[in-house]
């Protein structure tokens, strides 16, 4: 029998479509037609669950799956005992509280008394705690956004991404109490051989993010100024330097941090470069 490690994706949304993604990326090969709910690689020992988000935890920390990409908010929520092994940098959310629009909003003691209703009542709860608010959670699973204008409640706890959802439903974001993004977990008793695969697949990862946060820079400087330039775009040992076939100029190529190359941008130009080139790197192995 092949051995092959099971990994729970989100079946449909933007957290689906950011977890296949990176698979991907990775340059593993698979088919999720429409509809389809496991899928096998047919280039690495992995097997795909498609499920909904907040059943990952779970099946993660029973056993039927090894691996998981779900929201930190769904794994905080659901308190299952796993182990969080990377955290992947997409879809960034948050968990806010909101009242409707038209209310005033003197701060968190807004809530004592009230009435809140929520898909996250344990991450709720916590925070409620922390802060001294004694407030009724009401626990629904969906169309939160709707309870203030039924009457069911005062105000609301849910995820909150541009707030487009929110103003159109007549409410207005007054706490941030949570960030999430996904997190890849994996079940506590991993026997030794899919541990093997599991370090494959996060090489493979961390190749990807690496290509991503990193560019490959190219510019051509006069010799006089390549101190100050290599200073400042330093490279991950050291920049290539190659000679142009016009004396007394030089091409430099590096690779350094987006990040690192805007705030070092104009000090770049001041040196002298020229004919600058930020390239996209696919993968980066260090």
């Amino acid at each position: 029998m092949e051995k092959i490690i099971r990994i729970a994706v989100q079946k449909s949304g933007r957290l689906s479509e950011d977890s296949l993604k990176l698979i991907k990326e990775c340059g593993i090969k698979f088919y999720n037609g429409t509809g389809k709910l496991k899928s096998t690689s047919t280039n690495f020992p992995i097997e795909f669950l498609f499920l909904r988000d907040d059943d990952i935890p779970g099946y993660v920390s029973d056993g039927v799956a090894d691996l998981g990409i779900v929201g930190e908010n769904e794994l905080v929520e659901k308190n299952k005992e796993v182990e969080t092994l990377k955290k992947l940098g997409f879809s960034k959310c948050r968990l806010s509280l909101a009242i409707p629009k038209g209310e005033k909003y003197p701060g968190i003691d807004y809530f004592e008394g009230k009435n809140i209703a929520t898909s996250y009542p344990k991450i709720l709860g916590g925070y409620l705690q922390k802060k001294n608010i004694n407030a009724e959670i009401h626990e629904i699973s969906g169309s939160v956004e709707i309870a203030p204008s039924i009457g069911l409640a005062e105000g609301i706890c849910d995820i909150v991404s541009s707030g487009s959802t929110l103003m159109m439903n007549g409410l207005k974001e007054v706490e941030e109490i949570f960030n999430s993004e996904a997190v890849l977990i994996a079940n506590k008793d991993l026997a030794d051989w899919k541990k093997e695969i599991v370090e494959k697949l996060l090489f493979r990862i961390n190749a990807v993010q690496k290509g991503k946060s990193n560019k490959y820079v190219l510019l051509n400087a006069p010799n006089e100024s390549l101190d100050k330039i290599i200073s400042l775009i330093p490279g991950m040992r050291s920049p290539t330097i190659l000679p142009l076939a016009q004396k007394g100029w030089s091409s430099v190529h590096s690779v350094i941090s987006e990040d690192q190359f805007w705030e070092n941008i104009e000090e770049l130009r001041t040196a002298g470069a020229e004919g600058i080139l930020v390239v996209p790197i696919e993968k980066m192995v260090i």
